[in-house]
């Protein structure tokens, strides 16, 4: 179904796995629907907490699509170039959309074959990877100390 996509290292340090187009995309386009489980916004509370979250679309509060146990799903491997790592020239290239109750990945511009697939998260995405690390770091520094 998505043959000219591939997913392979990304362009973006830390980032792993990159989602690629092998084909020119014009803007406005979607190339990518989000795919995994369908769930509401308090169990995708419930896998957060169980460190389960990362890969969620959400449509609603009644309606989000979760791809953290879907890695065959190709949309949950758009990173976003706005995120912790951030590489000079490198920019987002598409935006998440609703159409008609689903999840795409939508082209912003043009996009020529052999483009990284670049989506931003939102800055509540950001806040909270930010906030996971520094607990992480607390944990090691005490862990450390004993």
């Amino acid at each position: 179904m998505y043959e000219d996509l591939k997913v392979k290292k990304s362009n973006i340090p830390k980032a792993g796995k990159g989602l690629f187009i092998h084909r020119d995309v014009k803007k406005g386009e979607r190339i990518v629907e989000y795919h995994g489980e369908i769930i509401d916004w308090k169990e995708c509370d419930i896998r957060a907490e169980r460190d389960e979250g990362g890969y969620v679309f959400y449509v609603n509060r009644k309606k989000c699509i979760d791809a953290f146990h879907t890695p065959e799903a190709l949309a949950r491997f758009a990173n976003d170039a706005e995120g912790l790592s951030k590489v000079k020239g490198i920019k987002n290239n598409c935006q998440y959309e609703i159409y008609k109750n689903t999840g795409w990945i939508t082209a912003i511009k043009n996009i020529k074959a052999g483009s990284e697939i670049l989506v931003r998260y939102g800055g509540e995405y950001w806040r909270d990877i930010r906030y996971n690390i520094k607990l992480e770091e607390a944990k090691k520094k005490e862990a450390k100390k004993k």
